[in-house]
């Protein structure tokens, strides 16, 4: 089946009062807890919204992201009928009109609460929860709420999303996949499913050649979490795959590979057609040799064939990055796919930021840089990274 390259849905921050202006787990605040507690009044009288919004907005400041939400559960728990059944037909009532597409998910963002109740206090509820669950993810994701039940119910979980698979929304097959994801982050691991992943698969063979790219990357990420614990297991099952494959699936299975690839496994790399580099020859430099926290370093590399064909090169490059204690760790950063012609030579330049992140603290030190291509290291070079 071809490839329908539409956006991927990307979860961005939810706008609501000043957004833009404050820290991300701020979006559960007061405001947010009036807006819900008005999404389910508006479909039953009953419901104590100042209630629920006394006991959201309880304690917040002193709570993070993942608090706030099940603060938010709690306090639904605590104003809906105590019958889970009911409460949960309220919760599917109130829910608002279905994404039109699959390109964001910033107006979805107030259900995420629902989806921790379903987690919290439905899984006694399978049947009502899976229909509340089906409903949601075409609203925001139901990917969390689903992990719990894939624990308790996981006969009857896999053998509904089997028959999902085929469901016409690209929300629900992508939950298929999505929910049960070994390694999802934010997300608690499936650790029966790290040590057997048996049931995943027939889940992901029917997703895999889905017209819809938002489905294509998720089946992509399972795999991808899979290949963290049993790569020999997936470079198997892909290598099945490229027979008879179409671009579509191509995708799947790189998208699916990356890890591995970044770790320059062989068998993963031959999967996308990169054989070990012949008669190549690198050089690697960096420049400036010393560089500050916050400024960036440009990477040059001579590549020189004395091949007689051309090849197919993945060039990539693993920047051994100085920690707190002295010792090092090496992130593989992507750089460039290029065709070398026989017998001759290509220079690549590319920028490296050297900028402290949320998900990186950069401290002072010589950093190592390694030239990658088609899995080998071929060339280093140094710089100094000073305050």
């Amino acid at each position: 089946m071809a490839a329908k390259k539409k956006k991927t849905r990307q979860a961005k921050r939810p706008a609501a009062d000043d957004s833009d202006r404050k820290p991300f787990k701020e979006y559960f605040d007061r405001a947010a807890a009036n807006a819900l507690a008005a999404q389910v009044g508006r479909v039953t009288k009953s419901f104590d919204q100042k209630k629920f919004v006394r006991l959201a907005v309880k304690g917040l400041d002193e709570l993070e992201f993942n608090g706030r939400v099940v603060n938010f559960s709690n306090a639904l728990a605590e104003t809906l009928p105590s019958s889970r059944p009911r409460a949960m037909a309220i919760l599917n009532k109130s829910l608002p009109d279905p994404l039109p597409d699959c390109e964001n998910v910033t107006d979805g963002y107030l259900q995420w609460p629902v989806g921790q109740f379903i987690a919290d206090y439905g899984v006694d509820c399978f049947e009502e929860s899976m229909e509340l669950m089906i409903e949601m993810t075409q609203r925001f994701s139901a990917e969390y709420a689903i992990r719990p039940f894939v624990e308790r119910y996981p006969e009857e979980i896999f053998k509904r999303l089997l028959k999902l698979t085929r469901h016409k929304s690209p929300h629900v097959r992508r939950l298929c996949s999505e929910g049960i994801r070994t390694r999802l982050p934010w997300g608690r691991k499936l650790t029966a499913l790290i040590d057997d992943t048996s049931p995943i698969w027939p889940i992901l063979e029917k997703l895999r050649d889905d017209d819809e790219i938002y489905v294509q990357k998720s089946v992509a990420n399972n795999i991808n979490d899979i290949a963290k614990d049993h790569p020999e297991q997936v470079v198997k099952r892909l290598k099945t795959w490229k027979k008879g494959s179409t671009p579509a699936r191509d995708w799947v299975i790189k998208h699916a590979l990356r890890t591995l690839i970044k770790d320059g496994n062989a068998d993963a790399l031959a999967i996308v057609g990169y054989g070990p580099p012949k008669k190549l020859k690198a050089q690697l430099s960096a420049s400036p040799k010393s560089v500050k926290i916050g400024e960036s370093v440009e990477l040059q590399v001579d590549l020189i064939s004395g091949h007689g064909r051309s090849q197919s090169l993945l060039v990539d490059y693993a920047v051994h990055y100085v920690r707190k204690n002295g010792s090092a760790n090496a992130k593989v950063f992507k750089w460039k796919s290029i065709e070398i012609l026989p017998d001759s030579s290509q220079t690549l330049k590319k920028k490296h930021s050297l900028k402290t992140t949320t998900i990186r603290a950069l401290y002072p030190g010589e950093h190592v840089v390694e030239l990658q291509v088609n899995g080998q290291r071929l060339a280093s070079t140094k710089f100094k990274l000073t305050r």
